[in-house]
Formats: structure tokens, C-alpha cells, sequence
């Protein structure tokens, strides 16, 4: 019997089973008294509220909504709410946080320096703090809608948020224009292997006139029309167009600007990580300092950047839960709503954490795709 209990293996699997039958006794116990405070309460457990009336407002969102439908809607209404920003704001930090990472290389000590102190000034403040400044600004510093400021014709700015005019299609526009994006999309994904059936695809400069010029000619067959909804003063508000409410104006700000500055970095440190030898040889072909750094050394700083901008990325993801710090309807901010009402406070969280866990595990897979498509291959 000792010399059965001295074999390292049979140790080992005693601890494991152990150890799980420990985990799995806290967790039956945790929720044996849980449902047992629940009863005691008078909360009914289940998933049943979700087919249950709201009963409460959701000031935006791309899906139709009234209070009158059932919670399962709104969770519809604010899902699509979180992606939409999510996807906005990680392709607008994508932009600005590589022009900063350029910047931070930059010969012009000027321009260098403006980037570094955007990028200290915006990594070492708190991401909430950043949020409630910018809707502070939008909602205080700016006028009424009476004294709205008009940078550009139809384009109006108050504190009620920023209006536009809004392209409306008519006649046969809606189904041309999607012929036209599935057209454009094949074209493109051609394009991108390079070569589609072995016959060489022409350079993206064709591909956008070519575009272009299908898009104006499918119009005119078809008879469609494009106008345009202009916004106008009405009483204290505007009417017509499109608006960006202050709500959603403060929280891209706020996520852009903050992920940015570590998009920034993420750049700087990936060319600065290429080897300098790469530079000299591309010099010694006679290559000017824009074409190095866009066809030879960038390339190469991809293959570093990816990991660290998806994490990037999934904090973005993740930090859209502090929309509900300036009052934009959110996921996170129509489930605490929907807890404070119905009182499945367990019900919610679980389906909060598994609604960001799918979000999150999409992009880590979206990302690591690409990156096994990128990843240098060695033997």
C-alpha cells in the first residue's frame, strides 16, 4: 500500500480528484444557499422575465423599440448598440493610433513631442475620467440648438447633440447599391490574392474608378434617385437628418482617443523593432524613406503588432461597459436597468458575461486568424 501511495502518478491523480471534488462541493453548496436566500426573498429564478413587457425607454438604437416589448428585445436594441461602437471605435483608434506611432518616430522634434505628450497625457487618465470630461464638454460648452454652431452648410453642433443631412434612396438605389457592395466585395477579395482564376487583377486605383463609374452608370439605368433629409430648427430642437447624440459623441471620443494612445505605442515599438539593417539595405537599392517604411519595413512590423492590438481590441470591447457612465444605452447599461426592475441579478450577470465573452472570443479568433495568415514560417 505505501509503495503504492510513493508512485508519483497515483499522488498526483489523488490531489486532482481531490481538488475537483472540493470545487464542485463549494459550488453545489453556493448554490444550494443561493436559491435558498432567493426563496426567502420571494425571487423567482429562471429566465422566464425575458419574454416579460420592459416597461422602460431606450433613448437610441438601430432596431425599432417600445417600452411595450418584451426584455429580450432591448437586449436586442443594446447588443447591437455595444458592436456598432465597438467596430466604430476600433477602426477610428486604428487610424489616429497609427499616425501617433508614426509621429512618435518622427525627425521633427515638434511633432514628436505633441505625440509623446498625447500619448503619456491620454495612457496615465483614467478612461471614466476621460468619458465625463468629453460629455461635460459636449453638453456644457456647447449652445442651444437656437445658437447652434454651423460649421458647414446643413451641418449644426449644439448641446443636443451633432446634425447632418442623411442620403434617402428612392426608387431602385437600395438594390443597386447592394449589387453594387457584393460586386465591390468580390472584387476585392480577387484582388487581395492577387490573381482570381490566373488572370491578374488591375491595381485597387482601377478597382475604385472602375467602381465608381458601374455605381453611376447602375443608377442611371435603373431610374434611382438619391436625396437628401436635411435637418432643421424646429422650436428648441432640431428635426430631420441624421444626429449624433452627445451620449455617443463623448463615449467615441473617449475610447478612440484613449485606445489610441496605446495603439500608438503598439506601432512605435513595432517598426522600432525591425531591424536597422532592413532600413540600410532598402537605402542601398535607392529606395526613398516613404517607400521603406510602406513596403519593407511595415510588412515586417505587422507580424509583431497583431498580438498586442488584439488585445487592444478586446478592451475596447470590454471597456464599452462604461458607456453607462455618460447615459448611452449600451448592453451593460440595459442589463443593469433590466436587473434594478426585475431583480435576477444572477439571471443578468450571467447573460452579461456570456453575451461579452462570445464578443470577445470572436475578435480573439477573428485576430488570430489573421495572424497564422501573416506569421513568418520557418522550417
Amino acid at each position: 500500500m505505501l509503495r503504492f501511495w510513493f508512485d508519483r502518478r497515483v499522488r498526483s491523480a489523488v490531489w486532482q480528484v481531490a481538488i475537483l471534488a472540493a470545487f464542485l462541493a463549494a459550488i453545489a453548496w453556493l448554490t444550494a444557499n443561493t436559491l435558498d436566500n432567493l426563496a426567502r426573498r420571494g425571487i423567482q429564478t429562471g429566465f422566464g422575465f425575458l419574454t416579460r413587457s420592459a416597461r422602460f425607454p431606450i433613448s437610441e438604437g438601430f432596431l425599432a423599440y417600445e417600452p411595450t416589448q418584451t426584455y429580450l428585445r432591448a437586449f436586442a436594441v443594446g447588443l447591437l448598440n455595444t458592436i456598432y461602437v465597438s467596430v466604430l471605435a476600433i477602426g477610428a483608434a486604428m487610424v489616429i493610433g497609427f499616425v501617433i506611432g508614426l509621429a512618435r518616430r518622427s525627425l521633427n522634434p515638434l511633432v514628436r513631442g505633441v505625440a509623446a505628450s498625447f500619448v503619456e497625457a491620454m495612457r496615465n487618465t483614467p478612461l471614466v475620467v476621460q468619458l465625463l470630461f468629453w460629455y461635460a464638454v459636449l453638453t456644457i460648452g456647447l449652445p442651444s440648438p437656437r445658437a447652434a454652431l454651423e460649421p458647414a452648410p446643413g451641418l449644426f453642433l449644439s448641446l443636443r447633440g451633432l446634425f447632418f443631412p442623411w442620403p434617402v434612396l428612392n426608387g431602385w438605389a437600395i438594390p443597386a447599391c447592394i449589387a453594387l457592395a457584393a460586386a465591390a466585395l468580390s472584387v476585392g477579395a480577387a484582388w487581395f490574392g492577387r490573381t482570381a482564376g490566373g488572370i491578374p487583377i488591375p491595381p485597387p486605383r482601377v478597382i475604385a474608378v472602375g467602381g465608381l463609374g458601374l455605381a453611376a452608370a447602375s443608377t442611371w439605368a435603373v431610374g434611382a434617385s438619391v436625396s437628401f433629409d436635411r435637418p432643421a430648427l424646429q422650436g428648441f430642437n432640431f428635426t430631420g437628418g441624421a444626429t449624433l447624440t452627445p451620449e455617443f459623441m463623448a463615449l467615441m471620443l473617449g475610447l478612440v482617443l484613449y485606445t489610441s494612445a496605446f495603439i500608438g505605442e503598439i506601432v512605435r515599438s513595432g517598426i522600432d523593432a525591425v531591424p536597422k539593417g532592413q532600413w540600410e539595405a532598402a537605402r542601398s537599392l535607392g529606395l526613398r524613406e516613404p517607400r521603406i517604411l510602406w513596403l519593407v519595413i511595415l510588412p515586417q512590423a505587422v507580424r509583431l503588432m497583431v498580438p498586442p492590438m488584439t488585445s487592444q481590441f478586446l478592451n475596447v470591447v470590454k471597456n464599452t461597459t462604461l458607456a453607462l457612465a455618460v447615459g448611452y444605452p449600451d448592453f451593460a447599461s440595459v442589463m443593469a436597468t433590466t436587473i434594478n426592475q426585475t431583480g435576477q441579478a444572477i439571471e443578468g450577470v450571467l447573460i452579461l458575461m456570456a453575451v461579452y465573452l462570445v464578443i470577445s472570443l470572436s475578435v480573439s479568433a477573428l485576430m488570430n486568424g489573421y495572424n497564422k495568415r501573416i506569421m513568418l514560417v520557418t522550417r
